[in-house]
C-alpha cells in the first residue's frame, strides 16, 4: 500500500482492506464448533485466585452515594483492606461514609487511616501497615552516601 493510500485510509477517506491478508482462514468468524472452548494449562492459576487464597487482596471503593457503603462493609468483613476514595461525593454524604467506616473499623478492631485528601485506608486487625520513611530522613538508605 502506498503512502498516499495509507494516509487516506488513516484519515478515513478510503477503506483500508490491506489488513485482510493477515487473517488466517482458521480464525475467521463462524468456524468454532459448539463444543470448542478456550482451554488453558490447568497448572496456571489466575492471579486473583492465587491472591484470594493467600489473603493478598486490597479492595478499592469509590462510592457515589451513601448506598455504596455496603460494598465497603462487605469487603472489610471478609478481612480485605479497603481503600475508600470519597473525592466524587458530596461533603455531607462523604462525612456519613467516614462515620460508617470509623464505626466499622472500631467494631471489627481494625484501623482507619487518612491516606490523602478524602481518601482513607481501612485495615483489618490482622493487617500491618508498613509506612516507609522519606529517603531524606533515613540514615541507612541508598541516598545517604557520606
Amino acid at each position: 500500500m502506498g503512502s498516499v493510500r495509507k494516509a487516506s485510509a488513516w484519515l478515513g477517506l478510503v477503506d483500508d482492506n490491506d489488513d485482510e491478508r493477515y487473517y488466517d482462514d482458521d480464525y475467521s468468524e463462524g468456524t468454532e464448533q459448539p463444543g470448542d472452548a478456550w482451554v488453558t494449562d490447568p497448572r496456571v492459576k489466575v492471579a486473583s485466585d492465587t491472591a484470594e487464597e493467600k489473603g493478598r487482596r486490597i479492595g478499592t471503593v469509590t462510592p457515589d452515594s451513601f448506598r455504596d457503603a455496603r460494598a465497603i462493609g462487605e469487603l472489610f468483613r471478609e478481612g480485605v483492606p479497603v481503600i475508600v476514595n470519597l473525592t466524587s461525593m458530596e461533603p455531607g454524604d462523604a462525612k456519613r461514609v467516614v462515620d460508617f467506616a470509623a464505626g466499622l473499623t472500631f467494631g471489627l478492631r481494625g484501623t482507619i487511616e487518612r491516606v490523602a485528601n478524602r481518601v482513607f485506608l481501612l485495615t483489618p486487625s490482622n493487617t500491618e501497615i508498613v509506612s516507609g520513611d522519606r529517603a531524606e530522613h533515613r540514615s541507612d538508605g541508598f541516598f545517604n552516601q557520606s
